[in-house]
């Protein structure tokens, strides 16, 4: 059985409604687009991720 670490791709805020996902390229989140417009969501935020608990980190091969 071989184990995997796995991170998420892909998040938004529940709040406001900002859409990110992750570029391998440059390592770090990156505001998502949808039709060309930016899902920034609120300047003001604090952001609360939908990656909670449910998300298991770890993948095996069975």
């Amino acid at each position: 059985m071989s184990v995997q670490l796995r991170k998420p791709t892909a998040r938004i805020c529940e709040s406001c409604g900002r859409a990110e996902h992750w570029d391998d390229d440059l390592e770090a989140w990156q505001i998502a687009r949808e039709s060309g417009t930016k899902q920034v969501g609120s300047p003001h935020c604090l952001h609360e991720w939908d990656i909670n608990g449910n998300f298991n980190p770890v993948a095996t091969d069975e």
